[in-house]
């Protein structure tokens, strides 16, 4: 009885093992990229522009030496405002003067204030000329109507007449030394909030 022989297939033991290692190879490289990639420290994301930073990312810039923008303010409205005499009102900074308030730190969201201010009469110089500084950003004062005499810090007493106008530096020492009876002001400061301080020297 003839016996059979046993056949190999070389070719095809071959095409087996190359594709296994061919699979190794692979899996091993899928491994290491994804080592890699979790790995990778993430990416920081831009602060979008306007946006203000968290408190954190300020903190970190500060102590490096650098500053971070400031926040972006809200948009400005428009504003318009008409004399009208019931405008003129006793609720700003002094007792003895009237505000018409222009609308302005209403539509800039603080950034500035108008005011015309009409001083009653008569002047009283021991209510009105108390020396004092105001701790603001700018301030600007225009003579509408009448005259007003003023003592400025390093100027000494001035006469500002109708058309006249002078601006006061931030903390600077002034005070108000007489008026007319008709006298009216426009005033501006930037911001409109801000702390005023009495002096008794």
């Amino acid at each position: 009885m003839a016996r059979k022989s046993r056949t190999t297939k070389p070719a095809s033991r071959a095409a087996a093992k190359a594709a296994a290692m061919k699979t190794s190879k692979s899996s091993k490289a899928t491994a290491k990229a994804g080592a890699a990639i979790s790995a990778k420290p993430p990416t920081k994301t831009a602060a979008k522009p306007g946006r203000a930073a968290p408190p954190s990312a300020r903190k970190a810039l500060v102590s490096k030496g650098r500053t971070m923008p400031a926040p972006k303010r809200p948009r400005q409205k428009i504003a318009i405002s008409h004399l009208n005499e019931a405008d003129f009102k006793a609720d700003g900074l002094r007792t003895y003067a009237q505000y018409r308030d222009l609308g302005i730190a209403a539509a800039t969201h603080g950034l500035a204030r108008a005011h015309v201010i009409r001083m009653l009469p008569p002047c009283n110089p021991q209510e009105v000329s108390k020396l004092h500084t105001h701790a603001v950003d700018f301030q600007m004062v225009y003579v509408l109507k009448g005259w007003v005499k003023s003592y400025l810090e390093g100027v000494g007493e001035t006469l500002m007449k109708e058309g006249s106008c002078w601006t006061q530096p931030p903390k600077i020492r002034h005070m108000i030394l007489d008026y007319s009876d008709d006298v009216e002001l426009l005033e501006v400061i930037l911001p409109a909030d801000f702390k005023t301080v009495e002096l008794t020297t």
